[in-house]
């Protein structure tokens, strides 16, 4: 694996950095043609150390996102196609004997990789759904009693269907609460789709694919989003006033949890980093919250049809914006 192209010497930490990202959404957008928007918020999720929920048809780009992300950031990948027969431990691995050594050994399963894709998590049963649980929350996995940690970073990007419900488990409240973001990749622009298919799919051309950052830059960005980014007191009364908001609504029967808030902070500082500012103000809130909240609340029945992300948007244009 080459390594990634050395910073000018007068280039400060943050131009540096943000450098990269430009670096890696132009490489990515070459090979994901009509995707950028998905791309965005993708990378978006992973540099907040969140974990993405893709929700669409099949045959829109949702496995060559994964690869190509993993891909250019120089990391490592691993796929698990979910199906009703799937076992937690060929997601986590097990213990083999090996005679040789007339011992136990731990083989370890493809949730050991730093990208991890769930394709059409929702055909895996419950019990197996649960075993991400622990490592989506904790990025370690318990395993006959030891636990493993994973490696740094960890990102899951599982999809699912929303048009096939025969033979799947809709994943439950505390599962979803675990994905930063929900997302939908849409079909591509007519250009861009004219584009594809004068030149086929570059599916193959992503496994060649050079890094443009490796596994300590990335680690590195992620530090210096969270900590150099900043929130002013003001903001974040702002953002704990659109939290009371969705506890409040009477459209949801439940609110925003902590762990819904900590994302909203988390991703509208690293949309800050993205558009080369250091400090967060309302937009990025605004622009990010109809990815966050709408499969971490609760609709009352009579919602549960409508237009959840246009609700969310009334929601937050009930909260006055600090001047």
């Amino acid at each position: 694996m080459s390594r990634p192209t050395p910073l000018p010497d007068d280039a400060t930490p943050l131009q540096a950095k943000n450098e990269r990202i430009d670096a890696a959404i132009s490489v990515l957008s070459h090979y994901l043609h009509g995707k950028e928007k998905a791309l965005r918020l993708a990378l978006i999720c992973f540099f907040s150390n969140g974990h993405l929920l893709i929700e669409d048809l099949p045959g829109l780009g949702k496995t060559t996102l994964a690869i190509a992300i993993a891909k250019v950031l120089g990391l490592t990948f691993g796929r698990i196609q979910c199906t009703s027969d799937l076992l937690p431990s060929d997601i986590t691995g097990l213990s083999i004997y090996n005679k040789n050594l007339s011992a136990f050994e731990f083989q370890q399963g493809p949730i050991f990789n730093h990208i991890v894709l769930f394709d059409e998590i929702n055909r895996a049963t419950p019990k197996t759904q649960s075993a991400l649980l622990e490592a989506m929350a904790e990025k370690q996995v318990t395993i006959e009693g030891r636990t493993y940690d994973l490696p740094r970073p960890f990102f899951v990007i599982a999809t699912q269907n929303p048009t096939e419900q025969f033979g799947t488990f809709p994943l439950p409240e505390s599962q979803l609460d675990r994905f930063m973001m929900k997302i939908s990749i849409g079909y591509p622009p007519r250009t861009a789709e004219r584009e594809i298919l004068k030149g086929g799919s570059k599916r193959k051309e992503i496994y060649s694919m050079e890094p443009v950052m490796d596994k300590d830059e990335v680690i590195e960005i992620q530090q210096c989003i969270k900590q150099r980014v900043y929130v002013s007191d003001k903001i974040i009364d702002y953002f704990l006033n659109v939290i009371a908001a969705t506890r409040e609504s009477k459209y949801l029967i439940a609110g925003l949890s902590t762990r819904g808030a900590l994302a909203l902070v988390q991703t509208a500082k690293t949309d800050a980093f993205f558009r080369k500012k250091d400090f967060v103000v309302p937009e990025n809130l605004k622009e990010l919250a109809q990815y966050i909240l709408p499969h971490r609340v609760l609709f009352k029945e009579e919602y549960e049809s409508a237009d959840k992300k246009e609700i969310i948007r009334s929601i937050l244009e009930e909260v006055p914006v600090p001047v």
